[in-house]
Parts: C-alpha cells; sequence; structure tokens
C-alpha cells in the first residue's frame, strides 16, 4: 500500500490477522522492507506485520538534506496512527534499531515492546559517514558497494547477498545521505537510560558494522534488556541465517510473554475470540460456571494454546475439524467467527471440511458447512 503521511508518500506491506498483536519493522539503511521476507512469511502468522520503506528508501518517497533518527521515528509514528494502531511491537535493524529506540523514548507509549538487532546506540567516527554522505551524493550509491557488502554479509557470493546489494544500488542517493546524517548525528545520551520496555538485543557474532560489544553496550543503557547472539551472523542476518533470526524475535515474545496459566489464557482467548466475545461471556458467569471458566480460561487458553508447539493457525484449524466432526455445532460457530482473528481463510476451512466429510460422515460435514457459510456472510 502507498500513504501520504505529511510530506512524504511511504510504501508499506500490512501481513498477518488484523486482530493479531502489531509488529512494526524497521530496515537497514540502503535496503528496504523486504529485507525482513523470511522472517514476515513466518511471523504473519502470529502477529500483524508492518513493514515500511523508511523515508528515501525503497518505493517511499524522498526528501532532500539531512535526516534525523527523530524524523524516522515520527515516519513511523505516522504510519501507525494511518493504520489506527495505539500501540506495538517494533523490531529495528541497524539505523532501524536506533529509529526503534528514538521512538520508544519520544513515544513509549507506542511501543509494547523492542527487538534491536545488529545496532548500537551511536555509530562512530562522524567523519566516515561525513565521506560516504559525500561519496554518494556525488557518485551515487555505487561508489559504496566494495565498502559496504562485507560489512553486511559473511558470505557476499550467496544470491541472497547478491540481493542486498542490489537494494544498495536501487537506493536514491538523496535517501541514503539523508539517512547516513542521521547516523552521523546520532549520540546514547539521546536515548541511554530512557527506555523502560520490554528489550531483547541482538547480534551476529561476526556483524563487523556494529559488533557485539556494540550491543552489549546497549543492553547496559536499557535496565532489564536480554542480549542474545546470532551464530555466525553478520549485520544483516535475516537473509544468511534467517532460521536463527525468526528464532530471536520468537523468543523476545516467548521470553517477554505472561506466564502459562490465568493472565495468559484471558490474554490469548481475546485474542482469539475477540475482547467483544469474552466480555460478553463474562458478564454472563454465575456462581455455578465460575470456577469452570476459570479453570479452561488457565488451563486451556493459558496451558495449550499458549504452548510454542504449534502456530495459532493450526490450533484453529485443529479446533474447527473437532468441533464439525464432534457435532459441536456451537463451539464451531464460535471459532468461525474466531477464523478472523486467527488468520484461517475461507478456502482453508473448506479443505478442513472436507476432511472431516471423509472421516466423520457427509451429513456432519454438511451441517458444518451451512454453519460456516452463515457465518462468513456476516463479514
Amino acid at each position: 500500500m502507498f500513504l501520504q503521511l505529511g510530506d512524504i508518500v511511504v510504501h508499506a506491506v500490512v501481513e498477518g490477522p488484523a486482530e493479531a498483536p502489531p509488529l512494526l519493522m524497521l530496515h537497514s539503511i540502503g535496503t528496504s522492507l523486504h529485507v525482513f521476507d523470511p522472517q514476515a512469511a513466518s511471523l504473519s502468522r502470529h502477529y500483524r506485520v508492518i513493514r515500511m520503506d523508511m523515508r528515501g528508501h525503497g518505493m517511499s518517497g524522498v526528501t532532500d538534506g539531512d535526516y534525523s533518527m527523530a524524523l524516522h521515528a515520527r515516519d513511523a509514528i505516522a504510519l501507525l496512527d494511518s493504520l489506527g494502531i495505539a500501540k506495538a511491537h517494533v523490531l529495528g535493524l541497524s539505523i532501524g534499531g536506533r529509529i526503534a529506540m528514538e521512538l520508544a523514548v519520544l513515544a513509549p507509549d507506542r511501543v509494547a515492546s523492542l527487538i534491536l538487532m545488529d545496532t548500537a546506540l551511536e555509530f562512530p567516527p562522524p567523519q566516515a559517514w561525513q565521506d560516504r554522505i559525500d561519496a554518494v551524493l556525488e557518485i551515487g550509491t555505487q561508489a559504496l558497494v566494495e565498502v559496504v557488502m562485507p560489512r553486511w554479509v559473511v558470505d557476499p557470493s550467496l544470491a541472497s547477498s547478491q540481493g542486498l546489494r542490489q537494494m544498495l544500488l536501487r537506493t536514491d542517493r538523496r535517501g541514503y545521505a539523508g539517512s547516513a546524517a542521521a547516523l552521523r548525528d546520532a549520540r546514547a545520551v539521546d536515548v541511554a537510560g530512557k527506555i523502560t520496555c520490554p528489550t531483547t538485543v541482538a547480534v551476529g557474532t561476526m556483524d563487523i558494522a556494529t559488533p557485539p560489544e556494540m550491543s552489549r553496550a546497549i543492553q547496559d543503557a536499557i535496565p532489564g534488556s536480554r542480549y542474545v547472539e546470532i551464530p555466525e551472523g553478520g549485520h544483516i542476518p535475516t537473509f544468511e541465517r534467517a532460521a536463527d533470526t525468526t528464532a530471536v524475535i520468537t523468543g523476545h515474545f516467548a521470553a517477554f510473554a505472561p506466564a502459562p496459566g490465568y493472565d495468559a489464557g484471558m490474554g490469548i482467548r481475546k485474542s482469539v475470540l475477540g475482547e467483544a466475545h469474552v466480555a460478553r461471556a463474562s458478564a454472563n458467569i454465575t456462581p455455578l460456571d465460575a470456577a469452570f471458566q476459570e479453570w479452561i480460561t488457565a488451563n486451556v487458553w493459558g496451558g495449550v494454546w499458549t504452548r510454542p508447539g504449534l502456530p495459532r493457525h493450526t490450533r484453529s484449524l485443529l479446533c474447527l475439524g473437532m468441533m464439525a466432526a464432534l457435532g459441536r455445532h456451537e463451539e464451531f460457530e464460535l471459532h468461525v467467527r474466531a477464523t478472523r482473528n486467527t488468520g484461517v481463510t475461507p478456502e482453508e476451512i473448506g479443505e478442513v471440511l472436507l476432511q472431516v466429510g471423509a472421516y466423520a460422515g457427509v451429513p456432519t460435514a454438511n451441517s458444518a458447512f451451512k454453519i460456516a457459510k452463515n457465518v462468513l456472510k456476516e463479514g
């Protein structure tokens, strides 16, 4: 999608269930939102994944002059505003990580948690960035390729590394120079000690652009933050170490998630069934079923649905199949409505009910199809 946000048009991609927790992903300088393609494919099953080409990059608009971390952070806030998102988890890679820190300081109420990947509090020496700015404005980003690529990846010969090279070559010289100025001018004092949200600091063990000691400094500057390493990862590990990078992200959410039990179960229940449904159900609890409702919230929603062994999308499919096969029509209808939040598509519901027809009988599947069609008509 393309959105007019202040003085630029921003290119953004939003994937995943509309009611899922929002995750904003901010990419590195000289790349685009596609740097997170491997992670978005997996994470969008559980999260509303929001990616944007930052100012001067990808297909977003470019403006002249120096940019700042605050300017980039305000662009991110404008995107969240345009999508109607009050609060999001924020992942930032390289400059994206430093922008994420700025965002958490400028608007702490908008940031649920941070994942800061291969980044730093500041990026010395300033003169090196000024030299890059001068070279890029005179020649273009091709002036940086031979210097930058060995700093970005461990193996420049990989197809994915060549893709990163093309992202760099296609970056507008004004956009690169503007963001390089933001890196030149970033200072630790602007963010150190000012971030309080749950934070994971991650770094590739072979990152020579922002090596592990820089991430350790971030950890020291954010009380309570976690530090993790991506084995054999370079500065941009999202392609070369795709599975490890995704594991860092899922590990972040697991580490900061509520412990299994009632509170976690209530959170999952609301995100799957919707807050309005849970509110209505809670209002109807009486002394007769209070203990039962507490039990299923703590042990089914909080003990089974919180387990990492299956994606929420898969658990939703299983519930649909079992409720249809058992003829539990009220529960089946409930879980068809929940597919708006779990990411299950009407086509997938149809495939599940074909399985039900094959293994539980045609009349059983026929009844379930009628219920599903009526629910899906509601939109």
